[in-house]
């Protein structure tokens, strides 16, 4: 047995358990023993999530390269209510192209026999049903490639791997025009430009909105510039039209910008690299040469195109001018925090609509509304934070949304919502600072466009444009308010040691060449709570100090670490930055625990049994 296999921590993995059953199987239900003899990666995913959607991407070229040692299984965990639908975790599978078994378990069981705490988690289990790493966020795939390989040789020479196909089944594809639309944008023709993101297209449909005038794009995945039927695109999701008559794209999967000619259909790059933007990296320069994180939507406001830059919770400008491209607001941080663009923190925005004095935004996972003024200060007219959600309209403050990913600017200054997980189109007047409900029964509706008196609403779920009259008069819908579905974790009042771990993977070492290779954010919600711990600082473990008069309330957590190759005869060693942001909600209960583990990398010896 090598050194590293014989050092390796190994935990009985739990069962693999889930209301919901199995999907991509064919059917089939299957149990940890099924796949005895396999390397199984569990990915625990939810499908709001931007850092998951990261990861599946992460995952292709290990899932092909490893197509007969290594089954990855899709934990399905919910945070919004919405998502612990069974049929809405269906829709998920098929839109993102998960081509690997995905267990649904609404209830969190799973989750909580693993003791997760965060989306994505990656969890690897060895051929004989052992659980040997864990780690929290994206960017660590190349570190579970270098596992599995070790457990491929350590597993064939005890004889304990067993090779073959995977229990993965694809899905039968359906015949409609559109599948899973993302946004739309109406032409000066008259016609609808449509992102056809599960089918990597552009459609452009007639005034109609069914009959399909042309597509732009071979439909495969891909990242090339040409012609529209040489030209391709990954998972596209946002369009705006320019000065110039052209539409830009926010090609969220190749994280990049992309510029439609709409009188020859020929596809260009404006921005982007086609890599994701990791820390550290520039936040400024010419476009070309920047990395992004999957743009979500664009919007044309004060002579730039601003980006909801979902996959980093920032927005960002284009100059079209120029061909740069730089952040405008937001620290990368996930939550809820308005203030000047440079100390504003987002969720996800995931929606943008501009008028002459605001840039509109949803901002998905904190289920906000918000907007950004003429001097880039940002401001929430909807939503409280990451863990409340619902759907109940009147006055904004108390108003809730679930997951919008849509936002539509009304000609009154009003502004309709594409309130994604709530089924529902509503509407704020900021005139009057009320919420209403314009019209429910839509299947996760994405974008709305304005045409004449009527809006046209993507409906990605139902595949298809839905006209509709805007509405006079409201819809009366029964209000229902709802919390994050985790339990809380019960933790002691007054000290309590936060201790993220963190072992650099196999052949790695920290990157202490510029300084720390580490870093740790702590916060809370309310701020009250942390009486001592709060703020920066290079160590990962920390003494907080909860205050017992607050009974409850989220830790927010964020860590970051970067390793490299440890090879001294390497003169340039490939380098790996790991990041997780933690809400953790806390409980304060005498008795409790007075220690909290995070794991970023590797396992808990503490909790190793």
């Amino acid at each position: 047995m090598n050194d590293s296999a014989s050092r390796r921590v190994r935990v009985r993995a739990p069962e693999l358990v889930g209301k919901g059953g199995w999907l991509n199987t064919g059917d089939q239900q299957y149990t940890l023993a099924d796949l005895r003899g396999r390397i199984v990666i569990l990915d625990f995913w939810t499908f709001c999530c931007i850092n998951c959607l990261h990861v599946l991407d992460e995952l292709r070229e290990l899932e092909e390269r490893h197509r007969d040692t290594v089954v990855v299984v899709g934990v399905h965990s919910p945070k919004f209510v919405h998502e612990a639908e069974h049929q809405a975790v269906v829709d998920a599978v098929e839109r993102y192209g998960v081509e690997h078994p995905v267990l649904d378990d609404p209830e969190l069981a799973t989750w909580k026999q693993y003791a997760v705490r965060a989306w994505p988690t990656l969890v690897v289990i060895d051929p004989e049903g052992y659980v040997v790493a864990q780690h929290a966020g994206e960017g660590h795939v190349h570190a579970i490639e270098r596992l599995v390989e070790e457990l491929e040789a350590e597993h064939e020479a005890k004889g304990t791997l067993r090779r073959g196909d995977g229990p993965y089944v694809a899905p039968e594809p359906e015949p409609t025009v559109l599948r899973f639309p993302g946004k739309a944008l109406l032409l000066p023709s008259g016609n609808f430009l449509v992102s056809d993101t599960t089918r990597h297209q552009l459609v452009e449909l007639a005034e109609d909105g069914e009959s399909v005038v042309r597509r732009i794009g071979t439909g495969e995945r891909g990242f090339t510039d040409g012609s529209a039927e040489q030209a391709s695109f990954n998972e596209p999701q946002g369009l705006a039209l320019l000065d110039d008559g052209s539409v830009v794209v926010a090609d969220t999967v190749n994280h990049a910008l992309r510029r439609l000619d709409l009188a020859s259909g020929a596809v260009t790059t404006l921005a982007g690299t086609g890599k994701q933007w990791m820390q550290g990296a520039p936040t400024s320069g010419p476009a070309r040469e920047v990395a992004l994180s999957s743009p979500w939507d664009v919007a044309l406001f004060g002579g730039k195109v601003w980006i909801a830059m979902a996959g980093v919770h920032q927005l960002w400008t284009y100059d079209p001018e120029a061909g740069t491209v730089q952040v405008a607001a937001g620290t990368t941080n996930e939550g809820l925090v308005d203030g000047p663009g440079a100390e504003a923190w987002f969720a996800q925005p995931s929606g943008l609509a501009a008028t002459a004095e605001r840039l509109w935004l949803a901002d998905s996972e904190t289920s906000a509304l918000r907007w950004v003024d003429l001097d880039g200060a940002v401001h929430t007219a909807v939503g409280t934070g990451l863990f409340d959600f619902g759907h109940r309209d009147g006055e904004a403050g108390q108003a809730l949304l679930q997951h919008p990913l849509g936002v539509t600017a009304l000609p009154d200054g009003s502004v309709a919502v594409a309130d994604t997980y709530n089924h529902a189109l509503r509407r704020y007047d900021p005139a009057t600072g009320e919420v209403t409900t314009l019209a429910t029964d839509l299947r996760e509706p994405s974008d709305a466009v304005l045409v004449g008196d009527d809006i046209v609403v993507v409906e990605s779920a139902r595949h298809r444009l839905t006209r509709l009259r805007l509405p006079e008069e409201a819809v009366r819908v029964e209000a229902v308010a709802h919390r994050t579905q985790r339990a809380a974790t019960e933790v002691a009042p007054g000290r309590l040691r936060l201790d993220v771990i963190f072992q650099a993977p196999a052949g790695q070492k920290l990157d202490t060449r510029y300084g720390p290779s580490t870093r740790l954010l702590v916060s809370a919600t309310p701020p009250e709570l942390l009486l001592k711990g709060e703020g920066a600082d290079s160590d990962l473990s920390r003494e907080l100090e909860l205050d017992p008069a607050v009974t409850e309330g989220v830790l927010h957590v964020s860590a970051m670490a970067a390793s490299c190759d440890d090879d001294p005869a390497n003169e340039y060693p490939a380098c790996h930055v790991h990041q997780q942001d933690w809400g953790v909600p806390v409980r304060l209960v005498e008795g409790a625990t007075d220690r909290l583990p995070l794991v970023l990398a590797g396992l808990d010896e503490g909790e190793a049994r």
